[in-house]
């Protein structure tokens, strides 16, 4: 089964699964709560971190300064950073907005609408982008994600294996997309200066080493594409190009 095809390292599976599906106030391990901490509060903390600074700067200390207590206070509530990135994804994927589909809508608008609400929340935390790929936590935001993703394709006559594999192909090619941002944003981040400021630094070497006579396909066409871009890579056209390729591939499958 495929959950959407982003998981974290999820340390004790068991106590794992009891965070992910805790009940309400359910919120400590038993040695006594802290007030002012809760699970929630420890989750939300380490979203708002990473999505400021990258998943790095993610630790179980930076999230204690943030809350003003120590990191062994956390350690009562989540017993270390794997449960805790595990616990991250899960409420990021609950807070997802879901595009209800209109009536009588056909299945490109579906997977389309799928595609777009997984490219939003890599918008808002990029981070989600550079977690492990297998071994999804099975929590409550994992299991709804997919329970609504799959409608896409519900219907369609594909078996329900063809249905997992279509999902997990548009959702791969999003995530895909998202990395190749986050790349952007890591090397902007540890070079302290922007792809297009980095670009502009090294354009008189580059322009001598790209040969228009020796490469003239690459000269050619990567010229174009820099000007189509506004720069070397676009995200944005990438995901649009792509996703439109996506879908003509999966309508040799659903289309006949």
């Amino acid at each position: 089964m495929v959950t959407g095809r982003s998981g974290a390292q999820t340390g004790d599976p068991a106590r794992t699964l009891e965070l992910l599906w805790r009940e309400p106030g359910d919120e400590h391990s038993g040695r006594g709560p802290r007030p002012g901490l809760s699970v929630d509060t420890v989750v939300r903390t380490a979203i708002a971190l990473a999505d400021a600074e990258g998943l790095d700067a993610v630790t179980m200390r930076r999230v204690a300064e943030r809350l003003d207590f120590t990191p062994m206070s956390l350690y009562t509530y989540v017993p270390g950073k794997a449960e805790l990135l595990a616990l991250m994804l899960d409420r990021v994927y609950l807070w997802m907005p879901r595009t209800v589909p209109a009536p009588g809508g056909g299945w490109r608008e579906r997977v389309t609408a799928v595609a777009d609400e997984n490219h939003a929340l890599y918008e808002a935390h990029l981070w989600v982008a550079g977690l492990p790929t297998v071994r999804p936590p099975l929590g409550p935001g994992v299991m709804t994600k997919y329970e609504h993703e799959l409608r896409a394709f519900d219907g369609l006559g594909l078996t329900d294996v063809q249905m997992d594999s279509a999902l997990a192909h548009v959702l791969g090619f999003v995530q895909s997309v998202a990395r190749g941002r986050l790349d952007v944003r890591t090397v902007e981040r540890e070079s302290a200066q922007s792809d297009a400021e980095w670009w502009e630094q090294h354009g008189p070497l580059l322009a001598r080493v790209l040969d228009a006579e020796r490469f003239p396909l690459a000269h050619r066409v990567g010229g174009a594409a820099a000007v189509e871009y506004g720069g070397p890579y676009s995200a944005e056209y990438a995901y649009a190009f792509g996703l439109r390729c996506v879908l003509d591939g999966l309508s040799a499958l659903i289309d006949v």
